[in-house]
């Protein structure tokens, strides 16, 4: 039969149990200390401090500096010496000339009268228009120029007769466009002129006049 180590009646020993009392026992020790021990810690007492006012004591600003001293007075100068000027004795008037006798007009003969100035040469002057005809009888403005526009100065060198009418109408200066070249020598001529003169009397001579076509007239 086989024995035991152990005496009847007791129990061996058991080392896990041993172990979970002390855990208990430690948890429980952990659990009451929390329990008992305070929310939080007591705050120290805040100690007060003393406000320490600091002074200083600023000095007063020096005094100003005293004004500088007024400049001297310069020296006064002596009153000027008058001194009394002698005056020259006056001068005695001139003589006076010999009287003239007057010349009468019957005494001394009248200077012959000038003759008369000759009469001045008349002089020649040129043929020139007579502005009335033209403001009478304008030049017509061609349609066709109208319609495009056609603007210019058209310069005609007319041959004015003796009686101022006009003997020959030619273009010295075109003003680029042909209806209005043509409408100008048209216009000119039934235009009056004034003929030139030389030595006063009419002579045929040629006048230059000048013929603005614009649209605004």
């Amino acid at each position: 039969m086989a024995t035991s180590k152990h005496s009847p009646g007791s129990e061996p020993f058991n080392w896990k149990r041993t172990w979970a009392l002390a855990v208990a026992f430690a948890v429980h020790s952990f659990a009451f200390l929390l329990i008992a021990a305070p929310a939080a810690p007591p705050q120290a007492k805040e100690v007060k401090k003393d406000n320490i006012v600091q002074v200083e004591f600023i000095e007063p600003p020096p005094p100003p500096p005293p004004p500088p001293p007024p400049p001297p007075e310069p020296p006064r100068k002596p009153p000027p010496q008058i001194k009394e000027l002698i005056k020259p004795p006056p001068t005695p008037p001139p003589p006076q000339p010999p009287p003239v006798e007057e010349q009468t007009a019957m005494s001394t003969p009248a200077p012959p009268p000038a003759p008369p100035a000759p009469p001045a040469p008349p002089s020649d002057i040129a043929p020139s228009e007579d502005v009335s005809y033209r403001q009478r009888n304008p030049p017509r403005y061609p349609p066709e120029a109208m319609r495009q526009q056609h603007q210019g100065t058209v310069v005609l060198l007319v041959l004015v007769g003796v009686d101022g009418s006009p003997k020959e109408v030619k273009v010295e200066r075109s003003s680029g466009y042909r209806e209005l070249d043509r409408a100008a020598m048209e216009a000119a001529r039934n235009w009056r002129f004034n003929p030139g003169k030389h030595n006063g009397q009419p002579v045929e001579g040629y006048a230059r006049i000048p013929v603005n076509f614009t649209l605004g007239q």
